[in-house]
């Protein structure tokens, strides 16, 4: 997008991820001046963020919220997956801001659902969503994010910000046991992650390939998806089939945690581009194989989100509120 120079624009929203910055300008029109930025080029967060109001000409920003992929404790932040640290205190003053809000990524990601417009959003079977109930969210890429959404009673949403993707990965049938057993032999704990990441679908093809006699090549998520999309490779179809089942098994069992009759949405890097594919996949299938709870899923829809800058709209969302109320 081109920069707009005159632009009074007060608010700053942003999507930090380890290999990515994206950075918008927030005004009452909406999002404006959407730009990436790779993390590698700059030194600093502060440094991605002055570079970003330098090439839109925009000097009046005064509120900033982002959402960043790490856990947020406090005022000191350190990424897990990339060299940026800072603090949001000396942050804020270096940059002259009135308001800088640093969120969890899936806890951004989260609140920005009830935003997503109807054409963003594919349903994966169910029914229609409980009105005012609580929304569950999870997305597999780098790691496995898990979030939720509640209402707080005053016509607002309260996102949740945890560390669901390391809860237990709770296998299902012998064969989701010997893979347990695999992943538990090189991991000691087997967490949801191990299994549904980029790492995670990696592993799951070496594991389901030692469990059949064979030993395949090491092959990365992308290239499993390729290879089982066009339908070439059949033990990464096994692979990528096995995922989309186990993503079921976890799928319910948040769903269930929450009462998220509102619906869940499944965003990442992963499940989105697999298209038809999860739709047919067991998916659906698993997610209400929950014995005396089916009855309680088979209603609840399943969206996944396509949407180009879902993070983007949640932490405008999440300034909007945070200002609201101060």
């Amino acid at each position: 997008m081109t920069a707009n120079l005159s632009l009074p624009a007060t608010r700053l929203v942003g999507d930090i991820g380890g290999t990515n910055a994206r950075f918008a300008l927030h005004t009452a029109q909406g999002l404006s001046d959407i730009r990436v930025l790779p993390t590698a080029d700059y030194a600093r967060f502060a440094d991605a963020l002055l570079a970003y109001l330098a090439a839109t000409g925009a000097t009046a920003v005064r509120h900033v919220a982002i959402g960043i992929a790490n856990p947020v404790y406090g005022d000191q932040i350190r990424m897990t997956n990339h060299h940026w640290a800072f603090s949001i205190a000396q942050a804020r003053a270096e940059l002259g801001l009135q308001t800088f809000l640093v969120l969890n990524d899936f806890a951004v990601l989260a609140r920005a659902l009830p935003e997503l417009p109807a054409a963003e959003l594919v349903q994966v079977g169910g029914g229609s969503a409980v009105p005012g109930a609580p929304l569950a969210l999870l997305g597999a890429g780098t790691g496995l994010g898990v979030s939720g959404l509640i209402p707080d009673g005053q016509g607002g949403w309260t996102p949740l910000a945890g560390e669901g993707g390391h809860v237990s990965f709770a296998p299902f049938d012998e064969r989701e046991v010997a893979v347990w057993r695999l992943a538990h032999a090189r991991f000691g704990h087997v967490s949801a992650e191990r299994l549904l990441s980029g790492t995670g679908m990696a592993f799951l093809h070496q594991a389901l390939g030692q469990i059949a006699g064979q030993t395949p090549p090491e092959r990365s998520a992308a290239e499993i998806t390729r290879l089982a999309l066009d339908g070439s490779d059949a033990l990464c179809r096994d692979t990528v089939t096995l995922f989309c089942t186990l993503l079921g098994t976890v799928a319910a069992d948040l769903t269930i945690t929450l009462g998220a009759r509102g619906g869940v949405y499944i965003g990442g890097g992963i499940v989105p581009r697999l298209g038809d594919f999860f739709r047919h996949s067991p998916f659906r299938q698993r997610f209400e194989d929950k014995g005396r709870t089916s009855p309680y899923l088979r209603d609840i829809p399943v969206w996944v989100i396509h949407s180009p800058w879902p993070a983007l709209l949640g932490a405008a969302a999440a300034l909007d509120q945070f200002l609201q109320s101060h």
